[in-house]
């Protein structure tokens, strides 16, 4: 399954990470914004995130964008 740039994803195996967004693709290799790290994780790693969890993502990146500016 691919997941391209800008897409909601969550890790198959933990949620230490917490659900994320896809900042880049490098091949089989997804940089991903998750809501505790930024990590670059294999494709095969990833599942689409769930409805909750996209809105969780959404209003974490909202929230970082009011408080510090930029683009997150």
């Amino acid at each position: 399954m691919q997941h391209g740039e800008g897409a909601f994803v969550a890790h198959t195996g933990t949620d230490v990470y917490g659900p994320g967004k896809v900042l880049g693709v490098d091949g089989e290799s997804r940089r991903v914004r998750f809501v505790y790290f930024v990590a670059t994780i294999s494709a095969r790693d990833l599942r689409p995130a769930s409805a909750s969890e996209e809105v969780w993502v959404r209003a974490w990146l909202r929230e970082r964008a009011q408080r510090y500016g930029g683009q997150w």
